[in-house]
């Protein structure tokens, strides 16, 4: 006979998450996503609960980004402080932000008291200065979280952990491995740790390998290593993951002046320091404001996009004014016009590649900023080779449609039309490779050499050298 319990249990067995694609509904999980959001609509909170109990932080995660954003902060309101923090751990810190972005002070705070310093910092840097100021008064470790967000945004000081093992030189193998043994529960993660002498300065470091290959007796620094790259916490975080590439080295510590280690930089903050470059050049190239979000008020979106789309608006101006000044070259042969959008997509092509490449290579450490002669060198050969090939190509096309359109002294305009390509193709990859370059030569973020930058400059330029060309080639011949 079946008990209440077994009922119960039977139900919630049926109520159970099942994973889908990222982003879509499980056709499994459709009925119960309606279920939970009418609950939600309804207010029905313990009912809700009741349903979610149970379920893997993940699989809550997943039906939070399913929901309307309204009702999804309204269930993770509802979590009981320990659920919410394991679902926090699921997302990424922009999301967290978004997620609990009008939850109370004391919400917010109980939140950050469950994280650990490196989380609750991570989650309080999404937050406004005046909500922070609020919370940090509640906090058990406000001192240490407020030390840590006084640092500039995207530093070594921001990202970094301040979880780690120090032990003096002057120790032996068995005094250290007694030292750490204390400290790994809290540490997690790590495989290797500092050397530090009396004055507790950074002077070596020791992988836990080593503590295992030496007895007892032999001391520290006699089989310590040598330190092979330390940053300061205002050192930018795209610096710091360049020195990483370069020395090859999962951790680096973070001193301060006296080289006293204040925090590490660990093999985690590096993937998301690499993520966090990628998006935020991504975002610039496409003439978006770094910190934009998909869950921006309209306010936002409006002040971090107009100013972009201003600057590509005068641009365009200018590349109309440029069309303009043609005006007797167009009212001779209107079939210029057909060549005016291949020459600026050609140009814009053209330039976005190269500045892309040059960009990637700038931000990875896998590009030489002292060879900018040389650089230039190649890519103004390769772009002429790419650019007389991609002519060619045109003039067949319009050879070809001369033979079934109408088209005045075809092989002039053909000519006219190559030439112009292959020109401007050249000119623009030349300058989208060299551009970042000298951008970064005067510790400007190269990203901004393109989108707007780029594409605007190459119409510009394109249109004028498309119409000296086509006026000394295709009209002057006349």
């Amino acid at each position: 006979m079946a008990t209440p319990e077994t009922n119960h249990h039977e139900l919630q067995k049926n109520r159970r998450w099942k994973r889908g694609e990222p982003g879509h509904v499980h056709p499994e999980n459709r009925e119960l996503l309606a279920e939970i959001d009418d609950l939600i609509s309804e207010d029905r909170r313990n009912e809700v609960l009741a349903i979610v109990r149970g379920w893997l932080p993940a699989d809550v995660m997943e039906l939070l980004i399913l929901l309307p954003l309204r009702k999804a902060r309204k269930l993770y309101d509802w979590l009981p402080p320990g659920p919410a923090v394991k679902v926090l751990a699921s997302i990424s810190p922009e999301l967290r932000a978004v997620l609990m972005q009008e939850s109370g002070i004391a919400r917010i705070a109980a939140i950050a008291d469950e994280l650990d310093d490196d989380e609750a910092v991570e989650l309080l840097a999404e937050f406004p200065d005046d909500l922070v100021s609020e919370v940090l008064p509640r906090l058990e470790h406000a001192d240490q979280i407020r030390e840590r967000l006084e640092f500039e945004e995207d530093t070594a000081g921001e990202v970094m952990s301040n979880k780690f093992v120090v032990v003096l030189d002057e120790w032996n193998v068995g005094t250290a491995t007694r030292a750490i043994r204390r400290k790994a529960a809290d540490i997690e993660k790590f495989y290797e740790v500092y050397v530090v002498d009396e004055a507790r300065r950074l002077v070596g470091t020791l992988k836990l390998r080593d503590l295992l290959l030496h007895k007892k007796k032999v001391l520290i620094r006699d089989i310590m290593r040598e330190v092979p790259v330390t940053v300061g916490p205002d050192a930018d975080q795209e610096d710091v993951l360049e020195l990483a590439s370069r020395f090859r080295v999962q951790t680096i510590p973070v001193v301060d002046d006296d080289r006293h280690v204040i925090g590490r930089i660990t093999v985690e903050e590096l993937q998301e320091i690499a993520r966090d470059e990628a998006e935020e050049d991504m975002l610039i190239m496409g003439g978006v404001s770094p910190d934009a979000l998909p869950d921006h008020s309209l306010k936002r979106i409006i002040r971090a996009r107009l100013p972009w789309l201003v600057g590509g608006l005068l641009g365009a101006v200018l590349a109309g004014l440029v069309v303009g000044s043609f005006e007797d070259e167009l009212k001779q042969a209107a079939v210029l016009a057909t060549f005016i959008p291949v020459v600026m997509a050609m140009a814009g092509n053209a330039g976005i590649q190269a500045s892309t490449v040059t960009v990637q290579g700038l931000a990875s450490g896998n590009l030489w900023t002292g060879d900018v002669g040389r650089r230039f060198a190649r890519e103004l050969v390769g772009s002429l080779i790419n650019g007389v090939l991609v002519a060619a190509l045109l003039i067949s096309i319009v050879l070809i449609a001369s033979r079934f359109l109408d088209i005045p002294a075809p092989g002039r305009l053909a000519l006219a039309a190559g030439l112009s390509v292959a020109l401007v193709t050249t000119m623009a990859a030349t300058l989208g490779s060299t551009v970042p370059l000298l951008l970064d030569r005067f510790n400007i973020d190269p990203a901004v050499a393109t989108g707007v930058f780029i594409t605007t400059s190459n119409d510009i330029l394109g249109v004028f050298v498309y119409f000296l060309v086509a006026s000394s080639i295709y009209l002057g011949a006349h």
